[in-house]
């Protein structure tokens, strides 16, 4: 998911609570204030020939490329997780940043308020025992660096994202990778994690060697590459107050950046990332076109508990839709279990949601509507019985993406 680029955000609070305990009134606007009544006036549209293409090789090289790539006009960092804690009581987290370049260049490079790129992130926890979900937004750009404690020295800014590994931040939320571990922490609206992250797989590429591509187009495509497999432990907060509680599970981490991702006739997609009790890892992603077709490009990997990935192209996948849930809040209508078969790998499972309603209404930006949660199944893999959890995202069926993007 992107920002769109020529129209920022304000957000206005306002007396009546509603949806994730606090109403947001949002007001379009050409700058986004982010301290105390500093508003920026220059227009914000360029040219976009400055920005780099995802097309050709890549020199991959890691950590260095779990880090940011600010030639290129957007770019996500998407932590999901499944959790349970010492009872049994399972849980699911999503912890995502994002960065949408607005100028190649700032306006005014000296002045720490100009404006190149504007971070957003998105923070959920999902209560399967309670039936709950929490959905949390921030939106900054980077801003001045703030004095650290003790210290009067700046700190690194509002948000940011360092080029030479992971790290990755937006206010008090943050992605970083150290020893080889990543610690994820993020706290707003009463709910909080402090997680670390160790991987069991390698980092894995999609598509053709990272290139995954999302249209015919020139530049339709993604540079795109995960780390299926990470034993997570930690601690999460699941109301204002609330006690810690130490969980553990296991965790994906998706990276992806590019310039110029999607075709004009696209309205969405389906995107699953699955972990098998085998130690198989899977994903699947799904682009829909506006004439109900999918569209060729769409594709999937298949990582083994031992080997290499394995592409999938849209020929290998079959998902069929089971069931549907609608939105009270939304009114969207979106598919809730699904079969899904990979003939080739001699997978057939059916997973369900922990929860129906995981859908996330963005208080940032009022046509960002999308669905996605924490997922459960079973059925055969490589001809053995399994089980299987993980996240899936649904877009495009609520709010307006072609606004967005």
């Amino acid at each position: 998911m992107t920002l769109p680029s020529s129209t920022l955000f304000v957000r206005k609070k306002i007396k009546k609570p509603l949806g994730f305990g606090r109403r947001i009134a949002v007001l379009p606007v050409i700058a986004l204030a982010v301290a105390a009544g500093f508003v920026e006036t220059a227009a914000f549209s360029g040219s976009g020939d400055e920005w780099r293409r995802a097309e050709g090789g890549w020199a991959w090289s890691f950590p260095r490329d779990h880090g940011a790539h600010p030639e290129f006009k957007a770019e996500w960092w998407y932590f999901t997780g499944n959790l349970s804690d010492a009872g049994g009581a399972r849980y699911g987290y999503q912890l995502t940043f994002f960065r949408r370049g607005v100028r190649f260049e700032a306006s005014h490079p000296a002045n720490p308020w100009s404006v190149r790129d504007v971070f957003m992130g998105h923070f959920t926890l999902t209560d399967a025992g309670r039936r709950t979900f929490r959905a949390e937004d921030l939106l900054s750009r980077a801003g001045p660096g703030l004095a650290r404690t003790g210290t009067g020295k700046p700190g690194p800014g509002l948000a940011g994202a360092k080029t030479d590994g992971l790290e990755v931040w937006l206010l008090n939320w943050s992605a970083r990778m150290k020893n080889g571990k990543v610690q994820l922490e993020a706290r707003r609206g009463g709910i909080e994690i402090r997680l670390t992250l160790m991987p069991r797989k390698s980092a894995v590429l999609h598509g053709e060697k990272g290139l995954s591509r999302k249209g015919p187009g020139e530049g339709q495509a993604s540079f795109h590459s995960s780390i299926t497999d990470l034993e997570t432990r930690g601690e999460i907060v699941l109301e204002q107050g609330g006690r810690r509680i130490p969980v553990s599970g296991k965790s994906w981490f998706d990276h992806e950046f590019g310039s110029e991702m999607l075709g004009k006739d696209l309205i969405g997609w389906d995107w699953f990332s699955l972990h098998l009790s085998d130690g198989a890892d899977l994903m699947i992603y799904l682009l829909r076109r506006a004439d109900g077709s999918i569209e060729p490009a769409s594709a999937g990997t298949f990582i083994p508990a031992s080997g290499a990935a394995r592409r999938l192209t849209l020929g290998d996948i079959s998902v069929e839709a089971l069931d549907r849930w609608r939105s009270g809040k939304s009114g969207g209508v979106y598919p809730s279990r699904w079969r899904v078969r990979i003939e080739g790998e001699g997978i057939d499972l059916t997973i369900a949601p922990l929860l129906a309603d995981q859908e996330l209404v963005s208080a940032g930006l009022p046509d960002l509507v999308y669905w996605e949660g924490a997922v459960e199944g079973k059925g055969r893999s490589g001809g053995r019985e399994v089980s299987g959890e993980g996240y899936v995202e649904l877009t495009g069926y609520a709010g307006n993406l072609r606004r967005v993007f």
